[in-house]
């Protein structure tokens, strides 16, 4: 990875735990004075394994972090077409993704790609940026920025890293829906529609694109969470993470689609909708 690339966006100190008390009692001031109860809600909540894999093993480079967090699960990563990546030439191109797990689908996305072209990098929220070890694969921006100034100044600061990540030659891997993949009113567990604004920055990038299908899905307590509300659902994810244990995770990498081939979708919408089918055409596991 180049010196430019690594300087691209500030890296912030990487604490020994994701998430910690400090933490929780700084956006929760109901939580002040109350260490006990955090850290029984921790472990509640499976944090506490997450933090302490963290501190574990944060001094490992992104795709080596990932990848033995899978093996110490016990899961097994089955790669359907992963030959498109071993031929992948040098230069810039750009993954999308569904997005059923959470942060497995971004740690996946690392060590698979990764593993090719160790300058890959994947947009992620700022709960994903809470894993400080794979900060320096991660361009954060903020999902829920609305109107705070402060929060919409991530979010420009992260496309904007991202725009030079790519033109300066390096990959970058996007969730285009931007969230969790959720239960629909046919009681499928997909994405919701991928979002225009980042099949804009594809747009824009003209580079090549290559579609990632991550199968199956979280449970089902995890999927009734979030139709009462998505916080108790992200509180979920750590949970969803350690109950994998012993799993084999399905992975279909589809065909590059170059730019000539997107060039005749002219608005984002209809890009998006192309992409996204061509991603969930990788659906059937033969």
């Amino acid at each position: 990875m180049s010196e430019n690339n690594g300087e691209m966006q500030e890296q912030l100190p990487v604490k020994r735990a994701v998430l910690d008390y400090d933490d929780v009692r700084k956006m929760a001031p109901f939580f002040e004075g109350k260490e006990k109860l955090v850290n029984r809600v921790f472990h509640w909540l499976a944090v506490d394994k997450t933090n302490d894999y963290h501190s574990r093993n944060m001094h490992l480079p992104g795709p080596e972090f990932s990848h033995k967090m899978f093996d110490e699960l016990g899961a097994t990563m089955t790669i359907r077409n992963e030959e498109v990546l071993n031929s992948i030439p040098e230069g810039p191109f750009v993954t999308v993704s569904n997005h059923p797990y959470g942060a497995l689908d971004g740690m996946a996305l690392i060590d698979i790609v990764g593993h090719h072209r160790s300058d890959f990098k994947v947009m992620v929220n700022m709960i994903l940026n809470h894993i400080g070890a794979l900060r320096p694969n991660f361009i954060a921006v903020d999902a829920l920025a609305s109107d705070d100034p402060a929060k919409r100044a991530v979010s420009v600061k992260g496309i904007t890293d991202a725009m030079r990540h790519v033109k300066q030659g390096h990959p970058l891997g996007f969730f285009p829906a931007g969230a969790v993949s959720k239960l629909t009113w046919g009681l499928r567990i997909e994405d919701r529609e991928w979002q225009p604004s980042v099949i804009r920055i594809i747009q824009k990038l003209k580079v090549p694109v290559i579609p990632i299908y991550f199968h199956g899905h979280n449970s089902w307590v995890f999927t009734m969470l979030g139709m009462i509300d998505w916080r108790l659902r992200t509180l979920r994810l750590p949970t969803e993470v350690f109950n994998k244990t012993n799993r084999e995770f399905r992975v279909s990498v589809g065909n590059v689609i170059t730019p000539e081939e997107m060039a005749q979708y002219t608005t984002p919408e209809e890009l998006g909708a192309f992409l996204k089918q061509k991603t969930y055409n990788l659906k059937k596991w033969l």
